[in-house]
C-alpha cells in the first residue's frame, strides 16, 4: 500500500521511516499469526511490549512518559500501515491506549502522569477507556455509572459496554457522573485491576473485530481513592469531546486503509481469476468495478490525510471529522461487499483477508459515534 505523498500529507523522512517500522511489523510479528490469532479471539499480550520496544506503541506520546515524541500523523500512519497485518481488532486492542491516555495526559496531575502512563507507553501494562454503557453510546450526557464522593476516595457503581481491551485492562479509564448536569456533572476516574468491586464480568463476542478483546465491565461500590479522579469535578465532557476527534479520525482511516487493502486483493485476484476463458480483468463489468472501488478509496483516502494535516496543525474540525468518519465508512463497506462478490465463493471464506476486512468493516458506522450522530453534529454545524 502507498503512503500519501509528503505535499498533501505534510509526511517528513522520520514519518516515512516510522510507517516503513509500522509495515515490517505488520508482515513479520501479525500477518503470519493473524489466522490463528483471529480464531482464538485473542492475540499474545507479548505483542504490547513488542510494539513498545519498535516505537510504534507510544509514538505520539511526550519522550518524558516514555513516548516517541511524534504527532498525529504518526499515529494515523500506524492504523493505515498496522491493518495490512490482516486484523482491526488486534490493531484496535494493540491501540486502545490512544483512547484510554488522553484523558490522563489532559486532565491529570503530573503525578498521576508518571504513575500510569509510562507502564502502558511500555507495554507492561494494558489500558483501557470505558464510556458507554447499556443504556448510553454515542450520547455521553446519557452516563449513568455514578461515583460518590466519601471523605478521601469515590465510591463507583455501574457498569460498561463494549470497552475495548476491557478483559485484560490493568486500568481503565472510567467517565462516571458525579453531578446532575448532563454534561457538567461527568468526571473521568483511573480504576485499576484487581480493586475489590470492579470486575470485566464477561468478554463479548461479536460480528467482527475478533482479536479484539472488548468486555462488559461492573462497578460494585468500587472505592476509587481522591487521588485517582482526573481534574476537577465535572471536567469530563470537555475532555471526551476533544479525545472523540482523534478516535474518529482514526476510524476514518480503519475505513479507507480497509478499502485499499481489500482492493489490492481484489485486482491480484481478478487478474488471476479465469472464467470462460480469461481473467475477470478481461470482462467490462469487473474492470468498472475495480475502477469505481478506487475513485471512492482514493477520494476518502486524500480527504482523511488533508484532516490529519489540519488537525496535526492545532485545528479544531468537528464538522469535517464527522464527515470524513462516515464517508470512510462507507467507502470501506462498499469496497468490501464488491470485493467479496469480485472473489465469489473464495470471498465467502474465513481464509481470505477480504471476507474478514467485510465483517470488520460493518463496525465503523457504529464505534466512536455512529453514522447518524454524526450526521446531527454535521446537521447541527450547518445550522439546521
Amino acid at each position: 500500500m502507498s503512503a500519501p505523498s509528503p505535499e498533501s500529507a505534510g509526511l517528513t523522512d522520520t514519518h516515512r521511516a516510522f510507517a516503513e517500522t509500522c509495515r515490517r511489523f505488520a508482515r513479520e510479528r501479525i500477518a503470519p499469526h493473524v489466522v490463528e490469532w483471529e480464531e482464538a479471539g485473542s492475540f499474545p499480550r507479548s505483542l504490547y511490549t513488542e510494539a513498545a520496544e519498535a516505537g510504534i506503541l507510544g509514538v505520539s506520546f511526550p519522550e518524558a512518559y516514555g513516548g516517541g515524541g511524534g504527532d498525529l500523523l504518526h499515529s494515523m500512519l500506524s492504523v493505515e500501515t498496522l491493518l495490512e497485518g490482516g486484523s482491526s481488532g488486534l490493531v484496535a486492542s494493540l491501540g486502545s491506549l490512544g483512547i484510554a491516555l488522553p484523558p490522563i495526559m489532559a486532565l491529570g496531575t503530573e503525578e498521576q502522569k508518571q504513575r500510569f502512563v509510562p507502564k502502558v507507553l511500555s507495554g507492561e501494562h494494558i489500558a483501557a477507556l470505558a464510556i458507554t454503557e447499556p443504556g448510553a453510546g454515542s450520547d455521553v450526557a446519557g452516563v449513568k455509572t455514578r461515583a460518590v464522593r466519601d471523605g478521601d476516595h469515590y465510591r463507583l457503581s455501574g457498569a460498561k459496554l463494549f470497552i475495548t481491551s476491557g478483559v485484560r485492562a490493568d486500568l481503565v479509564t472510567v467517565l462516571a457522573r458525579t453531578g446532575e448536569d448532563a454534561h457538567g456533572g461527568l468526571t473521568f476516574f483511573v480504576v485499576e485491576r484487581g480493586t475489590p468491586g470492579f470486575s470485566a464480568s464477561r468478554a463479548l463476542n461479536k460480528t467482527g473485530w475478533w482479536a479484539s478483546d472488548t468486555a462488559e465491565l461492573s462497578f460494585d461500590d468500587v472505592k476509587v481513592p481522591l487521588d485517582q479522579r482526573l481534574g476537577e469535578e465535572g471536567s469530563g465532557f470537555l475532555a471526551i469531546m476533544q479525545s472523540f476527534q482523534a478516535e474518529r479520525l482514526s476510524l476514518a482511516f480503519y475505513g479507507h486503509a480497509t478499502a485499499e487493502i481489500v482492493l489490492a486483493d481484489a485486482i491480484a485476484y481478478a487478474k488471476e481469476r479465469q472464467a470462460f476463458g480469461r481473467p475477470l480483468t478481461g470482462f467490462q463489468v469487473t474492470r468498472h468495478k475495480l475502477a469505481e472501488m478506487a475513485t471512492k478509496t482514493r477520494v476518502a483516502k486524500a480527504f482523511n490525510w488533508e484532516l490529519a494535516r489540519r488537525v496535526a496543525a492545532g485545528e479544531y474540525l468537528v464538522t469535517e471529522v464527522s464527515m470524513a468518519k462516515n464517508f470512510a465508512a462507507q467507502v470501506a463497506q462498499e469496497v468490501c461487499y464488491e470485493a467479496v462478490q469480485i472473489f465469489g465463493g473464495m470471498g465467502y471464506m474465513r481464509e481470505t483477508r477480504v471476507e474478514r476486512f467485510a465483517r470488520d468493516a460493518r463496525l465503523l458506522p457504529i464505534g466512536g459515534g455512529t453514522t447518524e450522530i454524526m450526521n446531527e453534529i454535521i446537521a447541527k454545524q450547518l445550522g439546521l
